[in-house]
């Protein structure tokens, strides 16, 4: 029975000390585990994972929506053309013209014509949504004879982007402006803090006026297109910049300078030969006068004060002759 007692008690003992050896295990494991998680002085203790993760997600969201859209179809993109058509009839085909615009949602901004000497000519201005600028020059190139064709673009994406950026900078200037007037104490403070805001508004107006002129520009593509008729003169491309082409514009001023001399010179001619001959005929008479008065006038004797003046008759020396003979 003893030997039993004995043998019950070191079980229990060796159960209790397995038990606390244990629980001393997995709190060591725990209280490790929190330390290294724990976050150091100084330091700022990380998300969990799950939150960690969607930061990460909405901070990819935010940028996303901060970020430009440069994709093509996106771009701000302004479109000029024009184009030189021959037809056999102006007036009509200048009708077409109109139609075509009206058609694709634009407008007529210009319309000059012209008619002489049998051949009529008509230059107009379009204004065409962007979308359809194509489609409409290639239909204004099936009015007739398509003879020349000429296509620029510019790229205003930055420009646009710039602006917006800046309205937004200066709308809360603006706004922040405003609240400091609201809260203005003294007349001092008013007076200076409206002619602030009123220069921020200022600065607001102009920047939101070019957006306006950019957006104009993108959203309507201007299109000029010259209509002529079969006797109308073919439209001369400009000559490319260079030596011939300056030589070239130099002659013509040189020439057209002469045209203009040669013109002055024919126009005072008349008057010249009216008024100058007679007067130039006086002055030479004049002149010619006055040098024969001076030719026969005696040169006066000038004298020095205090000069003795030789006589008119000075005395005759004596003749002395041979001596006389006794």
């Amino acid at each position: 029975m003893r030997a039993t007692r004995y043998l019950l008690a070191a079980a229990l003992g060796a159960g209790v000390l397995l038990a606390g050896c244990s629980s001393s295990s997995d709190d060591s494991g725990t209280s490790s585990g929190g330390a290294a998680d724990a976050p150091q002085v100084g330091e700022v203790a990380p998300a969990p994972a799950q939150a960690q993760a969607q930061g990460e997600a909405d901070k990819g969201t935010d940028t996303a929506a901060q970020a430009p859209d440069l994709r093509v179809e996106q771009r701000s993109i302004i479109y000029r053309g024009s184009i030189s058509v021959r037809v056999e009839n102006v007036s009509a085909e200048a009708g077409k013209v109109t139609g075509i615009a009206t058609t694709a949602g634009g407008f007529v901004s210009g319309d000059n014509r012209s008619s002489g000497n049998g051949a009529d000519t008509a230059t107009m201005e379009l204004r065409i949504p962007a979308e359809k600028f194509g489609l409409v020059v290639d239909q204004l190139g099936k009015l007739g004879t398509e003879e020349g064709r000429q296509i620029n673009t510019e790229d205003v994406t930055e420009q646009t982007i710039d602006l917006d950026a800046r309205i937004t900078v200066q709308q809360a200037r603006v706004d922040s402006g405003r609240k400091l007037l609201a809260q203005a104490k003294s007349l001092n403070d008013l007076v200076m803090l409206e002619r602030e805001v009123a220069t921020r508004e200022a600065d607001l107006a102009s920047l939101q006026a070019k957006k306006r002129h950019l957006a104009d520009l993108t959203a309507l593509s201007t299109i000029s297109v010259t209509l002529l008729d079969p006797e109308a003169d073919a439209i001369a491309d400009d000559d490319p910049p260079g030596f011939l082409s300056g030589l070239g514009a130099g002659w013509d001023a040189l020439l057209a300078s002469l045209k203009v001399l040669l013109t002055v010179l024919g126009a005072l001619l008349p008057w010249l030969l009216a008024f100058g001959l007679p007067a130039w005929a006086i002055v030479y008479a004049v002149r010619r006068y006055n040098r024969t008065r001076r030719a026969a006038r005696p040169a006066p004797a000038y004298t020095v004060p205090g000069a003795v003046l030789p006589p008119k008759n000075p005395p005759q020396p004596p003749v002395s002759g041979p001596p006389a003979q006794s």
